[in-house]
């Protein structure tokens, strides 16, 4: 048997791609073994009129932001996949690229881990720059490749 998440000779961007996907579920387990309770714990009524901001008033800071982060990897991450994508169908899958991938997830990881369990701003901004640095060499690869 194979062990699960192993790059492929073939589609070696695909390990990274698939290891952030099911990270992002990890950070919604997380968000709800918060979450959950903490509606009960501070007696957050919840109706359809009411705003994000509404139900998270009651509930402490340091409680929203593992769903802060989840909402964060909807984000830029998304960019990631598209880039991944496109770097494994034009064929761009040498170690550059994928050294690229990975410290990209890595860099998103640690920014989770971060943000959900202390949220000190600046060293999360730094490590976003970090992934953002990387994401647009992998994106720079990309398009040279095309041209």
């Amino acid at each position: 048997m194979q062990p699960l998440l192993t790059t492929t000779p073939a589609h070696p961007l695909i390990a990274p791609l698939l290891t952030l996907a099911s990270w992002t579920f990890i950070m919604e387990a997380w968000m709800y073994a918060l979450r959950i309770p903490a509606l009960s714990k501070y007696k957050v009524e919840i109706s359809p009129s009411m705003t994000t901001t509404d139900m998270n008033k009651n509930i402490p800071r340091n409680l929203q932001w593992p769903a802060d982060n989840y909402n964060h990897l909807m984000e830029q991450p998304t960019v990631f996949y598209a880039v991944a994508l496109a770097m494994d169908r034009v064929g761009v899958q040498d170690s550059v690229a994928v050294g690229l991938a990975w410290t990209y997830v890595g860099l998103r990881v640690v920014h989770s881990v971060v943000q959900a369990a202390a949220n000190p701003v600046m060293v999360r901004f730094q490590i976003f720059a970090c992934s953002s640095l990387v994401l647009l060499l992998m994106t720079g690869k990309a398009v040279l490749a095309l041209m």
